[in-house]
């Protein structure tokens, strides 16, 4: 089963809608929460499961500055762990599966990450975890859960809806207009209105967790064998050589001026 995701643009309403998807029956070990620039009281007031009470910053670790810290009783079902995303910054995980989304997506996956990763994460797209990190970017708040099975997910995904959620899909598109038109005055010696479903797909597939910071020509076993699109396609490997670009920046630059080309 496919989780339920919700991108909010206030935490209000994040939370808001964890009360809508707990009174349904789903527990706290199967909803994943990710917020950034979380500071240390809000996280301190973490509920992290249904028999603890806040109060569990201390169980708080970084995964990147060292190993994940533990307390007496803290939950590994609802863990808790501070990351570093490229061009974000700290993001609160709570859950493992928003551990394993971070860890695998941002820069804390180490050996994890890379081809090696399966196709999905718990039942999340790797390919579409940018646009998890790029909600982030924007200040959003992202909750995942987990329903037990079709009937359930539907009841979950409509009480996201009620609480204010953004679809994926439309934080895709939201993310791909904010770079378009950068992308095509770049695109000075062809029809970009054409080649723009090509390029568009070469530019999203060099932000893959098993690609992204690799030369199109190191990439290029893996982008032709995970592409409908042929990998050798000249406006799939123009966007795809623009998308390596836009990653290394937001890898490198200061998180403030991090977007953008």
């Amino acid at each position: 089963m496919k989780p339920v995701v919700g991108i909010f643009k206030s935490r209000f309403d994040a939370f808001r809608a964890v009360d809508g998807i707990k009174a349904l029956g789903v527990s706290s070990e199967r909803i994943n929460i990710l917020t950034p620039n979380s500071t240390d009281r809000e996280v301190a007031a973490v509920k992290v499961s249904d028999t603890e009470q806040p109060g569990m910053g201390a169980a708080v670790g970084s995964v990147v500055g060292g190993a994940m810290g533990a307390a007496g009783g803290f939950s590994a079902g609802a863990a808790l762990a501070s990351l570093l995303v490229p061009g974000v910054g700290p993001i609160l995980a709570g859950g493992l599966l928003g551990m394993s989304l971070l860890g695998l997506g941002g820069v804390a996956g180490g050996a994890a990450a890379g081809e090696a990763m399966e196709d999905t994460i718990s039942g999340i797209p790797r390919d579409e975890l940018y646009v998890y990190e790029d909600a982030l970017r924007q200040g959003r708040t992202i909750v995942i859960a987990e329903a037990e099975d079709e009937l359930h997910s539907d009841a979950v995904h409509q009480a996201i809806v009620e609480a204010g959620a953004e679809t994926v899909d439309a934080a895709r598109q939201q993310w791909w207009i904010g770079l378009r038109t950068a992308e095509q005055e770049s695109y000075a010696d062809g029809d970009f209105a054409q080649d723009e479903p090509y390029y568009r797909k070469g530019f999203e597939a060099a932000q893959s967790p098993a690609v992204r910071g690799k030369s199109y020509e190191e990439a290029l076993d893996y982008l032709t064998r995970h592409n409908e699109i042929g990998a050798n396609n000249p406006a799939f490997r123009r966007g795809y050589e623009r998308g390596h670009q836009f990653y290394e920046r937001l890898r490198t630059a200061p998180v403030s001026s991090a977007t953008g080309l």
